[in-house]
């Protein structure tokens, strides 16, 4: 038997997967493993949406900008 993982999360209900590579007919069986949410990885989580991905992007483009830096003098606080 030849197995397949993806991860995925669910959207409206839908479970999506990309186009897979197998001939017509041909027979499988689907197992859905579903993970808590305080079982997901730190990653996987902070991916998990695209507002989250695309603040991400945002903040690590910002790091290759060290004028935009805010500077805290931590005796100070």
């Amino acid at each position: 038997m030849n197995a397949l993982k993806y991860q995925t999360i669910i959207k409206n209900g839908q479970l999506s997967l990309p186009p897979l590579d197998l001939p017509e007919g041909t027979f499988v069986e689907a197992i859905l493993l579903i993970k808590e949410a305080a079982e997901m990885d730190e990653t996987d989580y902070l991916l998990s949406t695209e507002a989250n991905r695309q603040h991400l992007q945002e903040a690590i483009e910002s790091l290759k900008n060290p004028d935009s830096y805010i500077y805290v003098d931590a005796a100070k606080l």
